[in-house]
């Protein structure tokens, strides 16, 4: 097929002194990439020779080749797959039109049944003022009759008559994804200055059979090309939210926290909302906001006497609070859902953490120790976690329906909120993010919260970089901590300084199944940045 090609071009050279690859290939009927592998082909065959001027002292390089071969780009465009389904059966907006009954009208809500577009071909054809809508919610035709242009213009355009159209028209079909503009690479081939129809291949290895045979001396090999690049090594790329990532984690290793296993996607709600004091009422646990879990659709495992703490803690109050006096169900807090932060895993581990100690206490009563010894069997912790969570929202440029939660946590005696101000200090520093902000929140498991804003020099105003707080009273006694054990813990997401720090601007291209793999190959494998000396 290839040799057929090379011929077939060198003759079409031959009549007519020029060839295009993607028209020939179009004339052909082939793919237009066999054709530019046989042009390529025949553009390796010749030489480049060195011309010797012995009357001046000098040399020069000469192409001695068979074709001569520049690339050529050019724009089209083309109807999409829902282009040509309007092309044939008209418009979203004509379809609605149609579908309104001419004397009575038609009610809304039926009239959004009519077809799959229907919410679409509303507006546009309430902006074309071909139907209006009564206070009844029924829809009426304004017009006798409509032409439906776009029906038209898309036909025009499938016929290859896009002058039809202007530019103003075309950006919106265009933006209605009924058009796409396409771009074309090809070749344009002439004849080159040893161009002949019978060429003879030069040979690029030379092989034992050729040295067995002796048949080397007859035949013509292509020069070296030292300057050519080698093939590239197959190799690995880190994405930018493994470096970011990275990078985040080795600033929590040295200030010396641990990092929490959060291996378990799947959090019963108990964890997820009911250990943090989050009521069953609370409108982040209904469906518009996290994912349930259909199989298994519950959880069956829990401590049963932290359990009855906890429902005690919501329903009637106690530990200084009253609590939110309703009816706690336990069918609410078995259902299984996708986690929606990762203060579920620090839930986990806080509780734990009272169970180490609760059995150090338990032995020292028997021994009559101390409250000093005591002391010494809480161990203060510092735990970290850097890990997916799932909410159900609406996806745009800054939001997915998954994402990454940065925690810290901190558990010790007598912890205010001062020193939670002086570890995100610490913390955001070692970011590089000097200028701090706080203004009081509300979060239902912690009390007082913070959300953290950081003045952002090429923005030139303030943003939020996350949200903190000292855990309740009624999260932590119902685990079995001491009275005067406080825990403080302050979250951020992963994606916003990622995006920040590499330059994107629509989170859909940093992660999800529409990431451009190409931006995690051409990213650098380090970045410096910039620093001034105070």
């Amino acid at each position: 097929m290839a040799e057929e090609l090379d011929r077939r071009i060198l003759a079409e050279l031959d009549v007519t002194g020029h060839v295009n690859s993607y028209d020939f290939a179009t004339k052909l009927g082939v793919d237009h990439q066999l054709v530019v592998g046989a042009v390529k082909s025949l553009q390796s065959v010749g030489d480049v020779r060195r011309i010797h001027l012995r009357r001046f002292g000098s040399s020069f390089a000469a192409s001695f080749q068979v074709i001569h071969v520049e690339q050529k780009r050019k724009e089209r465009w083309e109807t999409t797959g829902e282009g040509n389904e309007v092309a044939e059966r008209g418009s979203h907006e004509a379809i609605v039109f149609h579908a309104v009954d001419r004397d009575r009208g038609t009610l809304q809500a039926d009239l959004m049944k009519s077809s799959p577009n229907a919410k679409v071909g509303f507006s546009k054809a309430m902006s074309a003022g071909w139907i209006r809508l009564d206070k009844e919610a029924t829809v009426h035709r304004k017009v006798e009759s409509i032409t439906d242009t776009v029906q038209e213009l898309l036909k025009a355009i499938r016929d290859g008559r896009v002058g039809d159209a202007t530019d103003a028209q075309l950006k919106d079909l265009k933006k209605r994804k009924l058009v796409s503009l396409v771009i074309i690479k090809s070749l344009d081939v002439t004849k080159g200055t040893n161009f002949s129809t019978s060429v003879q291949k030069l040979e690029t290895d030379l092989t034992p059979e050729m040295l067995t045979a002796g048949n080397w001396k007859d035949k013509k090999f292509k020069e070296y090309n030292f300057d050519a690049r080698g093939v590239l090594p197959a190799s690995g790329h880190l994405h930018p939210l493994l470096k970011v990532r990275t990078e985040y984690r080795q600033i929590f290793l040295e200030m010396g926290f641990t990092e929490m296993p959060t291996n378990n996607f799947v959090e019963s709600s108990f964890w997820n909302f009911d250990a943090l004091f989050q009521p069953q009422q609370h409108p982040a646990r209904d469906a518009h906001d996290t994912f349930f879990i259909k199989e298994p659709k519950c959880a069956h495992e829990f401590p049963m006497d932290y359990l009855e703490r906890v429902k005690k803690v919501h329903s009637e109050g106690g530990y200084g609070s009253q609590g939110y006096k309703y009816d706690w169900k336990i069918e609410e807090a078995k259902k299984n859902i996708l986690r929606t932060h990762t203060t579920a895993v620090s839930a986990r581990m806080l509780y734990k953490l009272a169970q180490v100690f609760a059995e150090g206490k338990a032995s020292l009563d028997l021994l009559h120790l101390t409250r000093l010894s005591l002391q010494d069997k809480f161990k203060p912790v510092k735990y970290f976690s850097i890990d997916r969570v799932f909410r159900n929202e609406t996806l745009d440029a800054t939001h997915l329906a998954e994402f990454h939660q940065i925690e810290g946590v901190v558990a010790d005696y007598d912890l205010t909120l001062g020193d939670l101000i002086g570890v995100l200090h610490q913390f955001f520093s070692k970011l590089g993010i000097k200028k701090l902000r706080f203004k009081p929140a509300y979060n239902p498991y912690t009390e007082p919260s913070m959300e953290v804003f950081s003045y952002h020099e090429g923005l030139k105003k303030w943003v939020e970089v996350g949200n903190s707080g000292v855990f309740r009273p009624e999260m932590l006694r119902p685990m079995g901590l001491p009275d005067d054990v406080s825990v403080i813990a302050w979250g951020l997401s992963l994606e916003r300084p990622t995006m920040i720090k590499y330059g994107i601007d629509n989170i859909r291209d940093l992660i999800g199944h529409k990431v451009n793999l190409q931006m995690v190959y051409d990213n650098p494998l380090c970045r410096l940045n910039k620093t001034t000396k105070t």
